[in-house]
Parts: structure tokens; sequence; C-alpha cells
């Protein structure tokens, strides 16, 4: 355990100006931030900062890292990055509640999950996490499209009274066992057959038992502003707190859209909803390829998709449907979109080949190219996707209510594919492209988007800021040499510049080595346990 830091710089979180200071740490927590050269008690294990950084651990609002921390607790890539706290749970998927277990691993297969799937609802999930030992935080949310699939499987229908009420009592459950949040993942299928009473319905039973409603919203690109006003609408009849996830807008037709997407956030705010968002500091996405597929293709799930697909009529009027998805979106271009992981299969050399690449070589274009991909590979793929502006990302960053998330999911340092480069440098990419390099935010800034803010969202109020009393997530970085390594083309590179991370005062990275240590856990909201 460590009791002291000396000799750095403190940003606190609160987006105040660095002062030099040395903090003291018992039992997990601050117990003093003293002017710097203040003698430290005797005994203690000190970390020496240098003339670094000295910050709160870095909180990161949208992670699916639920997919692999039972089989990556020691979360290297998030060490290396200063990240102490992952939320997970986000655009609709969780790996609970599950009442039919192959339903649920085929509808998240694109994620590539490492998990046992030993439990059956969130306390479970729990309780294997804390088995395992976790080198950080996990903040659990439940997701929409798992609650759908627990009570209607794929049907693409409304759900009765009775199935609604259902849902709602699966989302009871998950709070009573210490779920943060709420999230839906309204592209995404099932999550995408939810008419708005659905999800108003759901967002009101949340905002009843005090969680966050986190949402991938329906429409990223051409209806983007329609999506966000029915987010917030439904945040407003329920009386929820909003968290748009990672604001964007898809195309080239589409670029500068966010700026009145931002406008709307505001106003809203101005009426007083509790509504912010969080942005990855990238211009690609990553997702499922089925999300390019139109709404109808996934009724039945991924079984359901496939055996389309073997059908010839059928095959052929899914392929037409999504040439005229590309006539009518421009964005949808195959060359840009990237296959990142699959399972083993026909295309399995194909990771880190465009669709486009692919139907050059096959001779088809790129509807059928995609399709093939999907059919020789259970639907379990996962693509990056180009297709934001530079300017958007800045703009979104800029914004005072944006937290800084990542999105991703890889912990483990190496492995195979090209999984998007979010997994492995979103907080040092903000913190030396964009405060550094381009001084588009202050360090202080950036880093209470990275603590305090994301930590308000959830409640964490003993945590995302250095003072007495908070629980001593810290990390130490060198704001000279912090920077991202992983690229499109070489994912696989951990971050550098971050030379000490603390978790409950436990040293997890010591000289920019993991130590083995796992003082993590699952966080509760706050109402049950912080």
């Amino acid at each position: 355990m460590i009791g002291a830091i000396t000799g750095g710089l403190v940003i606190d979180g609160t987006g105040a100006e660095a002062a030099p200071a040395t903090i003291l740490i018992d039992g997990g927590r601050i117990t003093g931030v003293l002017p710097a050269g203040a003698e430290v008690p005797p005994g203690l294990e000190v970390i020496d900062a240098g003339g670094n950084i000295v910050a709160p651990g870095f909180i990161d609002l949208h992670s699916h890292a639920d997919f692999s921390a039972e089989a990556s607790p020691e979360a290297i890539t998030q060490l290396h990055q200063g990240v102490t706290t992952l939320v997970t749970g986000n655009c609709g998927w969780s790996p609970f509640p599950i009442t039919d277990l192959e339903q649920l691993r085929a509808g998240t297969a694109f994620l590539a999950p490492e998990n046992t799937w030993s439990w059956r609802d969130g306390g479970g999930f729990a309780d294997a996490l804390n088995g395992v030992g976790l080198a950080i935080n996990l903040a659990l949310q439940v997701g929409h499209s798992a609650l759908r699939l627990a009570v209607l499987g794929g049907a693409e229908r409304a759900p009765s009274e009775a199935e609604l009420e259902q849902m709602q009592a699966l989302l009871r459950k998950a709070a009573e066992q210490g779920a943060v949040g709420f999230s839906t993942g309204l592209i995404y299928a099932p999550g995408t057959f939810a008419g708005a009473p659905e999800v108003a319905a759901l967002v009101a039973t949340a905002a009843e038992c005090g969680l966050l409603y986190s949402t991938h919203i329906r429409n990223e690109g051409a209806r983007l502003l329609e999506a966000l006003d029915e987010a917030i609408e439904a945040a407003r009849a329920g009386g929820a707190r909003l968290q748009v996830s990672h604001l964007k807008a898809m195309g080239p037709a589409n670029h500068g859209k966010v700026h009145a997407a931002l406008e709307r956030l505001d106003q809203a705010r101005a009426e007083g909803l509790d509504v912010a968002c969080d942005v990855y500091p990238y211009t690609a996405s990553s997702t499922t390829l089925t999300a390019r597929l139109p709404t109808w293709t996934m009724e039945g799930g991924t079984a359901g998709l496939l055996a389309r697909l073997c059908d010839p009529a059928e095959r052929e009027r899914v392929a037409d449907a999504v040439r005229e998805q590309a006539i009518l979106d421009p964005g949808n271009d195959p060359g840009n979109v990237v296959i990142a992981s699959l399972p083993p299969g026909r295309y399995e050399d194909c990771r880190g080949l465009s669709l486009a690449e692919i139907a050059r070589r096959d001779g088809v274009d790129g509807a059928e190219a995609a399709l093939r991909v999907l059919e020789h590979h259970e639907a379990a793929v996962s693509v990056v996707n180009h297709g934001m502006s530079e300017d958007d990302v800045v703009a979104v960053l800029r914004h005072p209510w944006t937290s800084v998330a990542s999105d991703g999911w890889i912990l483990r340092p190496t492995g195979s594919g090209h999984p998007h480069p979010r997994s492995f440098g979103t907080f040092p990419r903000v913190l030396g492209r964009y405060v550094r390099d381009q001084e588009v935010l202050t360090l202080r800034e950036a880093i209470r988007r990275m603590t305090s803010l994301p930590a308000s969202r959830l409640g964490l109020d003993d945590r995302g800021v250095v003072r007495p009393g908070a629980v001593a997530d810290l990390v130490v970085l060198d704001p000279q040499r912090i920077a991202d390594r992983s690229t499109y083309d070489d994912p696989w590179q951990l971050s550098v510049g971050v030379e000490h991370v603390l978790v409950a005062g436990e040293p997890v990275l010591r000289d920019a080595v993991p130590t083995g240590l796992r003082p993590g856990r699952v966080l509760r909201k706050v109402s049950a346990s912080s």
C-alpha cells in the first residue's frame, strides 16, 4: 500500500489549476493534500512523482469490457492509459440477464466474448468478476437488448403489457443488485425493434431506480437530430439523467450536424434536463457488420439473418436492400468499412481489409461482399467504419459537458485481428494530441472530462477528485511524453507516458510496469455501496 505521493503537480479533477502538493493515503483513501515539501510521516511507502502530473484515475463512461474483463482482469491496456474505472453495459448490451444463453451469445458474438457465462443476473456476474480479481474497477449497466432477448427473444414486435412488465422487473432487479445505469442501442437488433413507448417506459423505470440512462441513439447519420430528440423526450418524460453515447455524425453528407446536436443538448439543459454526452477522439467507429443491414433483416436475431442468407430469393432481397440503403446514405462506402475481427472461416485472412477490397478480390459488389463475410462467419463480424469528420470530433470534445470515453473492450496487450485503436489509446490521445499538440483543451479541463465529470454522471462522489476522503484511485503521468501509439494498421500497441497507477491506494502500475496486484472491484450504485 502506497502511503504518500510527493514531488508532483496535482490536477485535482475539478478543473482547478495545477498545484504542487503531497498526497497522503491510508486505508485506500486520500487522508491529506499537503503543501509541497510538507514532511511525510516516517515508515510510509512513497512514490516520487518527480515533477509529473498527479490526477484522479480516469473513468471511462463507455466501455464494453463486460465481455472481456473476466478473461483479462489485469486490464493491461487500461493501466497504460491511466484508467481506473470502466463503465460497462453500453449500447444496449450486457451479459445479463440470461434466460436464453444461446440467443445472448449469438447477439453479442461480434464482441468476441471471453466469458464463462456462469451467471444468470447482474449479481452473479459481479460475483464472477470479483471472484477472478480485477486490477481496476468496473461499474455495470444493464442493456435494453439483453432485457428484450430475455423476454421477447429476437421478435420484431412491440411487447405485450405483461412482457413490458417483465422487462421492467428485470431492470429493477439489476438496479437492486447494484447496476449504475440502463442503456439502449437503438441501431442494434433487437433493441432497434423497440418503439418510442417501450423505450420511454423502461427509461422511466430506470429513473425510478436512480439509474443513469445511456443511449446509442437510433441514428447517427441523416436522422441524427430526430434520434437525439427521441432520447431527450424519453429522458424528460421519465425524469431520467441522460448520457448520449459517443456523439458523432456519420458520413460526409452529415458532417457538421454535431453543432446542431450540441445546441439541442444545451437547450435541454437550460430547460432543466440532466443531460450530457461523451466522445472518443477518433474519426472512425467500430461496430458489428450487421448494423449496416436494414432492420428487418435481423428479425429472429443472427439465426434469422443466416437463414435468410441461405434462401436464394431472400438473400437477393437482403442484398438489394443493402444496395438501396447505400444509395440513400452515401456515407455507406464499402471502402470505409474494414474487417476488425471475425471467427475462423473463409474470410479470416481478410482482417484489416475493407469490404471494397474483398469485393474486388471476389469480383462482386460491396453488398454481396458484406453478405459473404457474414454468412461464412456466423454473422459475428466486427468492423471499423471510417466516416466521421475531425472538425466534428473537436467540436464535441470542446463542449463543457462532454466526457472522454473509449467505446472499447480490448484489455489484453496482444492478440489477433485489427481492433479499433481506441481500446489502447483513447485517454493518452486526448492528452497528447488534443491537449499538448493542438491545444484544443487545457490539461486541467481535459482531466476534468476524464475524472470528476464522468464520476458525477454516475453519482460517485468519492471518486474522480483528489481531496481528503476520496478513494485513492490515482494516476501519475508525464505530460510531455504521454501519447497513444496504437493505429488502425498496427493497433496492438500500448500507450506511453503513464508512470504510476493506484487503485484504492494499491500500485497496479509502477514505473510503467504492471505489478500484478488486483485491488479493483465491481462498484455498486451509490445508494447501495460506493
